[in-house]
């Protein structure tokens, strides 16, 4: 018998399921077809969700009207009591929504760069939200070691032991998106270098469609505008023999963060702008463009895109390993991801990692 505890506290928002010596973490919001296959708990379930989406539902009344809406109109939209209206108000009012209420009903007063499970309605059973947490990465390899599905994301307002690459610290001060993606690709783990090359590119293309923003990728997974880091990348993978049992790719993206005043290579889409941004829009767009590029990409047509974001080929890199270092100009990816350097010899070499400066 599966047991259901709630636990619902400033930091997190998930329900804890435990029985038979087995324990699964899961987000507010659980799958139909979880809550038939549960009998026993099914009730809690379906409560579950119905919390969700009626916080969905409510917030979206609230946005489109921009007007007062009368505790009754709402109540009749939803098909809940008033009483039940206002205990969902009330919660989202406790977690800073600018609602006001008056004697004629409520009304959004602004909006609120939130990034709670309720703002992504259509896969918000994959997302997991915390005020703080030391890392997403650490928490989101929990998970998937104990089975999470495929695109779960962890996402946290805050890190107090953010990383990037080669354990660097990234700053993740307030304002930013810091988040991991968990993945379950049927692919060779030689090849696993598609799929932040993929994330690269979809970044680069969100950033120019949604905010007109010329930005490129440094090779390996370093997102520039300018000279300046927008966006980092960190991957982390566990695999048996040729199969892939997860990859869970981490991105810190600067937003409505000053990261210039701690690091001042770096820049944010509020400072380039100067107007701030919803991080929610910039997440569901992500996550949507994505999915379908994994869908309907190759690697010889991922390989091609890069190319063509690339800021790095062309250029005279130094690229540094744990053994050595490479310098002379950058040519040009291979099929494995790797970055062919001619010499100043006029021999070629192609390193695989490694940081990379020009």
């Amino acid at each position: 018998m599966l047991l259901l505890r709630r636990i619902n506290t400033q930091n997190s928002y998930f329900w804890f399921m435990g029985g038979g010596g087995a324990k699964k973490a899961c987000p507010q919001y659980v799958p139909p077809e979880l809550i038939t296959r549960i009998s026993d708990t099914s009730l809690y379930l379906f409560s579950c969700r119905v919390n969700i989406i009626m916080k969905s539902r409510i917030l979206a009344l609230l946005r489109e009207k921009g007007a007062v809406i009368s505790g009754e109109c709402i109540s009749d939209v939803l098909g809940i009591s008033r009483v039940s209206v206002w205990k969902h108000i009330r919660k989202l009012q406790e977690l800073g929504y600018p609602i006001r209420s008056s004697a004629k009903g409520y009304q959004m007063d602004g909006d609120f760069d939130a990034l709670y499970p309720w703002e992504f309605s259509h896969q918000a059973y994959k997302i997991y939200f915390h005020q703080q947490l030391p890392s997403t990465m650490d928490a989101a390899l929990e998970l998937a070691r104990n089975g999470c599905d495929a695109f779960t994301v962890v996402i946290a307002e805050q890190q107090a032991k953010g990383r990037g690459r080669l354990n660097r610290v990234w700053h993740s001060t307030k304002g930013g998106l810091y988040f991991t993606l968990v993945l379950r690709p049927e692919i060779s783990p030689v090849f696993l270098f598609q799929i932040n090359f993929a994330v690269a590119l979809c970044i680069v293309q969100m950033l120019n469609e949604l905010f007109g923003i010329e930005a490129g990728i440094k090779w390996p997974n370093d997102i520039l505008v300018g000279k300046k880091k927008i966006c980092g990348m960190l991957s982390q993978m566990e695999a048996e023999a040729e199969h892939v049992s997860f990859l869970n790719v981490g991105i810190g993206l600067n937003v409505n963060n000053l990261p210039s005043a701690v690091e001042p290579g770096a820049i944010s889409i509020f400072e380039i702008l100067g107007t701030k941004v919803a991080r929610r829009k910039i997440l569901s767009d992500f996550l949507a463009r994505f999915e379908a590029f994994l869908n309907q990409n190759d690697i010889g047509n991922i390989l091609v895109q890069w190319r063509q974001c690339s800021l790095t080929l062309g250029r005279t890199v130094r690229v540094v390993t744990t053994n050595n270092v490479v310098e002379g100009r950058a040519i040009d990816i291979d099929e494995n991801g790797g970055l062919t350097i001619r010499l100043a010899d006029g021999t070629e070499k192609t390193v695989v990692y490694g940081d990379c400066f020009h």
